[in-house]
């Protein structure tokens, strides 16, 4: 085909014109680039938050029944060497009056501080403010009626002659004492006179579980109003600070002047009350402990009603059971509460209980440890007629116990050490690892020796022990013992249980006699 000269002219111009406008325009998107025009860009990354609970509303509702309790502490004896007692720097003047508690807080003095000059945990509140003219304590409550009845700490009051509780808004009210109940660290408080007061419930602390947010309101280190928020970390904590321990972890922040004050669920309802912290520094590292509300609202209502508690108590000393324990008795399992003895004259002797008797039930409840049963007698008021489950013999067995009063002081166990009557006649027991002798009185046999690399050594038999009966037979001579365990390993058993007597207490200690 031919084409015209003009037309191939026009057609080559047309062309350069495009490239030079393409050139033209891409010339000016670098320039709008560079020059600072601003260009057209996608939309910028939006990711959506998880649903995270918030604590305000339970916090603004909780606030005005939380409070903070100032303790006006009774005067002690100045010390003869001149020293200020008033700071009390061990922090030990409001602390339970409560062996166990005072015991699990020395145990931690100086822990993790190699110069044991470190700080500890602490169950006071102090306010170490020298212009105080009488020493302070302070912790925290919260009340549980409308009506101005409040709940603390036992160890926050303890040492105290006059009480004022603070307010949410900061104003100060006149409170007297109640009750006290050392054994739970509890006390109720009462302000009277001032109109009706915003008051929180008890939850069931029985649907609380590992894993569900809680929120602390309390007065730490005396600053008041302050909220902590955090989980429950484990249920029914052990930390030796009584018979009754049952205690809610949380890792919600807890520190000195929490003492006494509520544990929320997201409902608002008390699920436990600050009462103690584990830390080597004195401050909050996660792990506090919690009264759990099920044991604070029946110890709360019987001091609200009568100002203390009433226990019922079943008069008798007992032991764990111990998968050896449980072997050398027949048991299947290591469950229950071996008495180790029946106080004279209390309610278990009189029934007919028995040193050796493993107790694994009461009203067919079941026992599953001695802090079990120790619960469960104390929930009991004094004088109600129980049934107790016990395995002796090789089977259950039922007993009917009219229940005591708990005595109000813990029976002392005898400070001076028995010293070992001089052996007469050495007898060994080579297979126990034990050197023995016949007893003054002629029954049991005195522990004169104990080999260290023995089963015997190793459950903590020493010297200076009576051995009183081997698998509920009495032990008058070492033919008894060894009758015992000629019969233990016929029954297809592979432990003895022995009855061991050491400062008038007996326990019980399973001793291998075959090899499993």
């Amino acid at each position: 085909m031919n084409i015209a000269p003009n037309s191939y002219s026009v057609t080559r111009k047309r062309l350069l014109a495009a490239v030079a406008s393409i050139a033209v325009a891409g010339a000016i998107g670098v320039g709008a680039l560079t020059s600072g025009t601003s260009p057209v860009l996608a939309d910028a990354v939006r990711v959506e938050a998880p649903q995270v609970p918030g604590f305000a509303d339970v916090v603004e509702r909780v606030s005005p029944a939380v409070v903070s309790v100032k303790v006006k502490a009774k005067i002690s004896p100045a010390a003869d060497d001149g020293s200020d007692q008033s700071d009390d720097p061990d922090g030990m003047n409001n602390m339970p009056d409560n062996p166990q508690l005072r015991r699990f807080f020395k145990e931690f003095r100086g822990f993790g501080d190699q110069d044991g000059q470190g700080d500890n945990r602490r169950f006071s509140h102090r306010d170490h403010n020298n212009d105080q003219p009488r020493p302070v304590a302070q912790g925290s409550g919260f009340f549980i009626s409308d009506d101005g009845y409040l709940v603390t700490n036992n160890h926050v009051v303890s040492e105290g002659s006059a009480f004022t509780v603070v307010m949410n808004d900061g104003k100060e009210l006149d409170a007297k004492l109640i009750g006290t109940d050392p054994r739970t660290d509890l006390a109720v408080l009462k302000v009277d006179g001032v109109g009706k007061f915003t008051y929180v419930d008890f939850a069931d602390d029985s649907k609380v579980r590992v894993g569900d947010w809680v929120v602390a309101v309390g007065n730490p280190f005396g600053l008041g109003g302050t909220v902590t928020a955090g989980i429950v970390s484990a249920r029914g904590r052990d930390i030796g600070a009584g018979p009754y321990d049952d205690f809610i972890q949380i890792d919600a922040s807890v520190n000195r002047g929490n003492s006494g004050g509520p544990t929320f669920n997201l409902n608002g309802q008390v699920v436990g009350i600050n009462t103690a912290i584990f830390s080597p520094s004195g401050g909050s590292v996660g792990i506090a402990f919690d009264i759990p509300a099920s044991t604070a609202k029946q110890v709360v209502q019987d001091l609200m009603k009568s100002g203390s508690v009433q226990r019922g108590w079943l008069g008798v000393e007992i032991q764990p059971v111990t998968p050896d324990i449980a072997e050398s008795l027949g048991l299947k399992s290591n469950n229950g509460a071996l008495v180790s003895s029946a106080q004279d004259n209390g309610p278990g002797k009189k029934a007919g209980i028995t040193a050796g008797d493993v107790i694994t039930q009461v009203d067919g409840k079941d026992v599953a440890s001695p802090k079990e049963l120790a619960r469960l007698i104390g929930a009991f008021s004094p004088g109600k007629s129980v049934d107790v489950t016990v395995w002796r013999d090789g089977k259950s067995q039922a007993v009917k116990v009219d229940l005591g009063t708990l005595p109000t002081s813990d029976k002392q166990a005898s400070a001076e050490q028995p010293q070992p009557p001089a052996p007469a006649k050495p007898d060994t027991l080579a297979d126990l690892g034990l050197t023995v002798t016949k007893s003054e009185n002629g029954k049991g046999l005195v522990v004169t020796d104990v080999d260290p690399d023995s089963d015997a050594a190793d459950r903590g038999i020493q010297p200076g022990d009576v051995i009183t009966s081997v698998n509920s037979t009495e032990v008058n001579g070492t033919d008894d013992v060894t009758k015992a365990m000629t019969d233990a390993v016929k029954s297809g058993r592979k432990a003895v249980l022995m009855q061991i007597t050491r400062d008038d207490t007996n326990r019980f200690v399973a001793l291998p006699v075959a090899k499993g």
